[in-house]
């Protein structure tokens, strides 16, 4: 099983919020800039290996579909997100009968690994709900 380091779930959460705002559970970390979700795209469509399981779109294929808001595994978060890529999906908890392997059996390093998963993020809302 794959853990997410502590150094690495601590830049995860890094950055400061602007005073009084509250972070929902659904919204991408503050340090998650709009250019990390466009690469994010760029390494699902490419090297990330995503569009052979879930299509160029997200909308699915062997895998779920990632542009609704049913999440099969994580709870949809951005850190849930981040988890379960790195982790993978193994035979025992697959709910749609497919495995994912660990980073989808790319060579992602774990700085794409985030950007793939803010741009995931980002397919199941609307342009709106980016922070």
């Amino acid at each position: 099983m794959t853990r997410i380091p502590k150094a690495l779930l601590a830049l995860l959460l890094a950055g400061p919020a602007p005073a009084g705002a509250q972070a929902l559970p659904d919204s991408l970390p503050p340090t998650v800039p709009a250019a990390m979700v466009s690469r994010g795209r760029e390494l699902f469509v490419g090297p990330g290996l995503c569009v052979a399981c879930h299509g160029f779109d997200g909308t699915g294929a062997i895998g779920p579909d990632l542009t609704d808001t049913v999440w099969l595994h994580p709870d949809g978060s951005y850190l849930a997100l981040v988890a379960r890529i790195l982790r993978g999906v193994p035979d025992s908890e697959s709910v749609s009968g497919t495995a994912m392997p660990p980073k989808g059996g790319s060579a992602l390093t774990d700085d794409e690994v985030r950007a793939v998963a803010a741009y995931v993020w980002s397919l199941s809302r609307p342009p709106t709900g980016r922070p």
